[in-house]
C-alpha cells in the first residue's frame, strides 16, 4: 500500500471585493509600486502568496499542514490566473488577439492610486507621499489546491478551504487600509476526493490537465462555511453625505482645477462581465477614513488620559502622544516602527482594523465650487489663490461600511475602545469631515453605529 494513498483536490474561484495590491516589488515610470503580472501581461496571485496567507491563518497548527524544514508540506497549490468576462480561466501563453479585447485591456493600464500620510500639523510626513498600482475591484482568479493524505480523513483539508471564506481572509498589501478583501465565488468550489486503489478515481486524477484553462469534469461542489470570525468586533457603518463631498483624485479637467477620484470596477452579475466606467463610479477610500479616525481616535484617547498640549510637563512634545505614539492609535492602527541607530526597525505592529472602500455605482450631480482669496489691501484675489473644486453632491445616498477591530487592540485598556467608539460618533455625527475641503464645508456626514448587529449610536 501506498503511502499516501489518498488526494484531496479544490478548484476555487475568488473575487476581488475590493482592490488588490500584488505588489511585484519594482518600480514604474508611473507608479512607485507595480502590479505583479504573468507572461500575458495580466495580474495573478503566486501560490507562495496564497499558502503564506493560510499559514499565517491557521496560527500553531500552521507546521503540521503546511510543512517545516523537519516535514515536506501535504499541501500543493497553484498560482491564481485571472479570468475572463466569459468565466474561462486565462492561463498558458494567449494570441495577441484575445489579450486585445475590451475587456483584457482595462488590464493593460490599471487604476494607480495616490496616498499622502498626514501629520498632526495636517502637512504630509516627510517621506509619506507615494502611489501603487491596483488590480481593479471584480476581478476574478482561479487556483487549484492537493493535499495529499494517508487515510481518507478530509477535515483538515475542508478546514483550510473555510479560511478562504473567512471575511478577516485578505491578500496582497495593504489589507489594513482598504485593499484586499475577497470572497469565493458563491461560497462555492470544485471537489474531488481521490483513492489511488479505484482504477477509475486514479484514471481521473492521472488525466487531470495541470492547465488551469480546462474545466474539472465529474466533480462534486461543495459549500464553504462562512461563520462570523471569533475574536473581533464588527462595526457597521450606514453614513449619508450631508451634502458636497470631495475626494481628490489629485487631477484637474477642462471645467476644474480639482476634481473628485473615480474608479473603474467589474460587474458579473450579467451572464459576461461588464467594466463599469468609472465616470459612473464613486469611490470613497478606506485610507481616507483610516487617517481621519487615526487622528481622531489620538484626540479622544489624549482627552480620556488628560492629555493635553497645554499641560505637558517639562521635555515632552505633543508628538509624543499623537500617531504612532499614541497608545490608541498604535494599539488599532498599527506602527510602522522606529529605526535604531543600528539601522534596524523596531516595534514594529500590524494594524488590527479591517476596513474596505467603497466603490459603488451611483448617478450623483455635480457642482463646481469656484475659490478666491482676497487681499485685503487691494481688494483684489491674492496671486495663485483663485481656483475651483467638482465636488460631489450625494445628499440623500446612503453609504454602507465595515469595520472589524481584533479584539486584542481592546484587551487590557478599555479607554482604547472608548476612544474608538467615540471618533465613529464623531464620524456618524458631522463631527469628523472626510475628504478634501473638510474646512470648506465638504465631507461631512450623518449615520448610525452597529456593534456586532446591535445598535449603539443613531436611529435606524
Amino acid at each position: 500500500m501506498m503511502k499516501n494513498q489518498y488526494r484531496f483536490l479544490a478548484r476555487v474561484i475568488i473575487e476581488a471585493k475590493s482592490p488588490l495590491n500584488i505588489g511585484s516589488g519594482n518600480r514604474g515610470i508611473k507608479s512607485d509600486s507595480l502590479v505583479l503580472r504573468d507572461v500575458n501581461g495580466l495580474p495573478f496571485i503566486p501560490g507562495t502568496t496564497l499558502a503564506g496567507l493560510l499559514r499565517h491563518a491557521l496560527g500553531k497548527d500552521n507546521d503540521r499542514l503546511m510543512g517545516s524544514q523537519q516535514m515536506g508540506s501535504p499541501l500543493i497549490i497553484t498560482e491564481a490566473k485571472m479570468l475572463n468576462c466569459d468565466g474561462t480561466v486565462l492561463d498558458g501563453i494567449l494570441p495577441q488577439a484575445q489579450l486585445n479585447s475590451p475587456f483584457l485591456a482595462h488590464f493593460r493600464h490599471l487604476p494607480i492610486r495616490q496616498h499622502a500620510k498626514i501629520g498632526h500639523r495636517g502637512s504630509t510626513v516627510n517621506g509619506g507621499k507615494f502611489d501603487e498600482e491596483i488590480v481593479l475591484k471584480g476581478a476574478r482568479f482561479c487556483f487549484e489546491m492537493e493535499m495529499l493524505s494517508a487515510t481518507d480523513d478530509d477535515t483538515d483539508f475542508k478546514c483550510l478551504l473555510n479560511i478562504l471564506a473567512s471575511p478577516t481572509f485578505r491578500i496582497g498589501s495593504g489589507s489594513r487600509s482598504g485593499f484586499g478583501e475577497v470572497e469565493v465565488v458563491d461560497e462555492l468550489c470544485r471537489y474531488k476526493k481521490i483513492d489511488f486503489s479505484v482504477a477509475a478515481q486514479r484514471n481521473w486524477y492521472l488525466q487531470k490537465s495541470s492547465s488551469l484553462s480546462e474545466e474539472w469534469k465529474d466533480a462534486e461542489t461543495i459549500e464553504l462555511d462562512k461563520k462570523n470570525e471569533e475574536g473581533w468586533t464588527t462595526y457597521d457603518l450606514q453614513l449619508s453625505p450631508v451634502d458636497f463631498m470631495l475626494f481628490g483624485s489629485g487631477l484637474g479637467n477642462d471645467k476644474a482645477d480639482m476634481t473628485f477620484v473615480r474608479e473603474t470596477f467589474i460587474d458579473w452579475s450579467g451572464d459576461f462581465a461588464q467594466v463599469r466606467d468609472h465616470e459612473s463610479v464613486v469611490l470613497i477610500p478606506a485610507s481616507s477614513v483610516k487617517g481621519a479616525l487615526s487622528h481622531r481616535l489620538a484626540f479622544h484617547y489624549n482627552k480620556l488620559t488628560k492629555k493635553f498640549a497645554d499641560t505637558l510637563a517639562d521635555g515632552e512634545s505633543i508628538t509624543d502622544y499623537t500617531g504612532k505614539n499614541n497608545a490608541a492609535v498604535k494599539a488599532i492602527f498599527g506602527s510602522e516602527g522606529d529605526k535604531g541607530q543600528d539601522g534596524k526597525v523596531q516595534n514594529k505592529q500590524r494594524g488590527r482594523v479591517l476596513m474596505s472602500d467603497i466603490i459603488e455605482e451611483a448617478s450623483f450631480s455635480t457642482k463646481v465650487l469656484n475659490h478666491v482669496s482676497i487681499d485685503r489691501f487691494t481688494g483684489g484675489a491674492i496671486d495663485g489663490a483663485l481656483f475651483d473644486e467638482e465636488t460631489l453632491y450625494a445628499k440623500g445616498y446612503s453609504f454602507g461600511m465595515k469595520l472589524m477591530v481584533d479584539n486584542e487592540a481592546f484587551i487590557g485598556n478599555d479607554l482604547v475602545k472608548t476612544a474608538f467608539e467615540d471618533a465613529l460618533k464623531d464620524l456618524c455625527s458631522g463631527m469628523l469631515p472626510l475628504g478634501g475641503g473638510v474646512n470648506r464645508g465638504n465631507g461631512c456626514f450623518e449615520g448610525t453605529i452597529k456593534r456586532n448587529g446591535e445598535l449603539i449610536y443613531g436611529n435606524n
